[in-house]
């Protein structure tokens, strides 16, 4: 099935986003940075469950208006704005906390719901954790925060690699900004060495792919940024030709070949997000609903990749695993 199928399959997209037949039905908008193509389908039905756990079926007594970026962070004030105009019931902002800011930003009169990458509170999203004060809430995952680990984790892989290639997308200044200062921190804390490299196009990953094989002694960080969700076959594949053993913040870019990935369990944290959208639906203010933060944090390895890739992975390491990948 294609993708805009799918989505239309839901109801999306298959009816007049104001009526269910004759019936008027609330509105979510859904602002997301990623394309319609590269989202995976399977967020998009765990946030569709969490909607149902409150009693709404989309394309039933329920309608969403997506708004895709495609990648450019500079439209989503607009896209924003397109959302607010029509008055949605509910804004979900979807991939991130760059997202999050802008709704945030574009209005304060309709309820939010969020799915941030990093202390909502710092960012000012919320005045707290426990209880939000304004019109937004949601999820926090901790994506950015946890590329410290994920370079401790992919050391233990590759003990023997002098150096750490981190990928970013400076597309996102703030997401660019939060990885640089993690990576070079858990570098500093290994005694590695570290390079930056940029990518907010599939050529700019081929070329940073052709610049790290010229470093054999380099293990590669993938970033925190949905466009490298989009283009997680374009990456499993180069990381296969020139033999890098690379680390994902997504379990997606591992069930595409990718050799391993920690971060938090994203598929529950959409479910949390679609019950509070929900929930909002049904009378709450998002002020009275506490953020969620993500609490289920995997390491998920596949062998196949390892073994391809010629790795022969510690014990230790495959202990820790949530989930191996056969």
């Amino acid at each position: 099935m294609r993708r805009r199928e799918f989505i239309a399959g839901l109801g999306g997209a298959a009816v007049s986003p104001l009526t269910a037949g004759a019936q008027q039905v609330p509105v979510i908008g859904f602002l997301q940075i990623s394309t319609s193509e590269g989202y995976p389908e399977i967020y998009l039905t765990a946030f569709y469950r969490g909607l149902a756990d409150q009693g709404y079926a989309v394309g039933r007594n329920v309608a969403i208006e997506y708004r895709w970026a495609d990648g450019q962070y500079d439209r989503l004030p607009e896209l924003a704005l397109d959302l607010v105009r029509r008055n949605v019931a509910v804004l979900y902002a979807s991939g991130g906390t760059p997202i999050a800011l802008v709704a945030a930003a574009t209005t304060k009169a309709i309820p939010i719901v969020f799915f941030a990458g990093a202390d909502p509170v710092a960012d000012g999203l919320v005045m707290s954790l426990a209880r939000p004060g304004g019109n937004a809430t949601g999820v926090a995952s901790l994506t950015y925060e946890l590329h410290a680990k994920r370079i401790e984790t992919l050391h233990a892989a590759v003990p023997m690699a002098t150096a750490i290639t981190f990928l970013t997308n400076p597309a996102s200044q703030y997401i660019a900004n939060h990885e640089a200062e993690q990576a070079q921190l858990a570098t500093k804390v290994l005694g590695l060495d570290l390079v930056m490299l940029n990518a907010r196009t599939p050529s700019d990953i081929e070329a940073a792919f052709a610049a790290l094989s010229q470093r054999p002694s380099s293990a590669l960080v993938v970033g925190g940024d949905s466009f490298f969700v989009a283009q997680r076959e374009q990456l499993a594949a180069l990381a296969a030709r020139h033999g890098i053993p690379a680390i994902y913040y997504n379990r997606i870019n591992v069930m595409a070949g990718g050799l391993m990935s920690y971060g938090a369990d994203l598929r529950e944290s959409q479910r949390v997000a679609g019950n509070y959208v929900g929930r909002i639906l049904n009378g709450e203010k998002p002020a009275d609903l506490p953020v969620q933060r993500a609490t289920k944090i995997e390491l998920v390895i596949n062998m196949k990749t390892a073994k391809g890739l010629g790795l022969t992975l510690p014990i230790t390491l495959l202990g820790r695993a949530d989930e191996v990948i056969e």
